[in-house]
């Protein structure tokens, strides 16, 4: 189960400065879907992952990955998803182990206190759908269908390795 990361945790942007958690959610809340590109379930997730991120594109949040390897191997396992949404990139796994993530893929939704209002682990649709409908809710957004017959069944996940 996730849980609040310290405000000192650092969060390393692609192609910008590492920030504290605690600066990233000053104005909007922060949505990020965790991956270990080194596994197959992360990439089964991807497209359901990138529906969800992009039908919260325009809301009250920023969206974005949460790839648990440096910048060039995000890049290429995301392919140009890792320019089309925000990407963070968490080599040695300190942002999921502040997160107590341990079963990647992941769902996350922080507010302004960078308490998690939101997450599940692995992909069970259902729970899935819960975290997205209490963001719809919350940012007064359209709503993600959960799932979608594209959508892969359901997995456990991989352990995040923290």
């Amino acid at each position: 189960m996730a849980s609040s990361p310290p405000p000192q945790t650092l969060l390393e942007p692609i192609g910008g400065r590492a920030r504290p958690a605690s600066d990233w959610v000053t104005t909007f809340h922060l949505v990020v879907v965790a991956l270990d590109p080194f596994t197959l379930e992360s990439s089964w997730i991807l497209p359901t992952a990138h529906r969800v991120l992009a039908t919260f594109r325009g809301a009250d949040c920023r969206v974005g990955w949460l790839v648990c390897t440096g910048a060039s191997e995000a890049r290429e396992f995301l392919g140009p998803l890792s320019e089309e949404f925000l990407t963070f990139t968490d080599p040695s796994r300190e942002v999921v182990g502040a997160l107590g993530i341990e079963m990647l893929p992941a769902i996350v939704h922080l507010n302004h206190h960078l308490e998690v209002v939101g997450s599940a682990e692995g992909w069970n649709p259902t729970e899935w759908r819960d975290v997205t409908d209490r963001l719809s809710r919350s940012m007064q957004w359209s709503r993600v269908i959960i799932p979608l017959t594209e959508d892969p069944g359901p997995f456990p996940g991989s352990p995040s390795g923290v």
